[in-house]
């Protein structure tokens, strides 16, 4: 049997780092069911405290996910940012690769930075390059 994948990464800010990474990857936020949120808070499910409007929708405070889009196919990958409550310090034990499919990754690395992400250095191993970056709260990712 496969099983799905959901990559999970604390964030200060979940919901504006889940905007910014869905942008990036040309992913999508998945949508908020204000409905289903505010059923489990008037049955007692869940408090108030618990939420929060984020562009003027009610979302769950505590954490936002993306994806590659409702046409993907169930056992697409996806990325939940939760709240965590310190800064990132040392470097990561584990990152993703984006994969350009092509793009120049200089004008890609230019976008990037543009929005906030940090240039960290670039390597090489034979044919292959890239460069690793560091988006809005530090989290390393590399760009091939």
């Amino acid at each position: 049997m496969a099983y799905s994948l959901q990559i999970v990464v604390d964030a200060l800010q979940p919901h504006e780092l889940a905007d910014w990474w869905a942008e990036t990857m040309g992913w999508e936020v998945e949508p908020s069911d204000e409905a289903f949120i505010r059923s489990m808070v008037e049955q007692g499910f869940a408090t108030v405290d618990q939420t929060m409007r984020h562009l003027g929708v009610l979302v769950w405070k505590d954490g936002q996910a993306i994806t590659a889009g409702p046409n993907e196919g169930s056992g697409q990958p996806r990325i939940l940012f939760q709240s965590g409550a310190r800064e990132k310090a040392g470097k990561n034990r584990i990152h993703w690769d984006v994969r350009l499919g092509g793009d120049d990754k200089a004008a890609v690395r230019e976008k990037l930075e543009a929005r906030g992400a940090t240039f960290l250095w670039e390597a090489s191993q034979g044919p292959h390059a890239w460069f690793t970056m560091a988006d809005p709260e530090g989290n390393e990712f590399c760009i091939s």
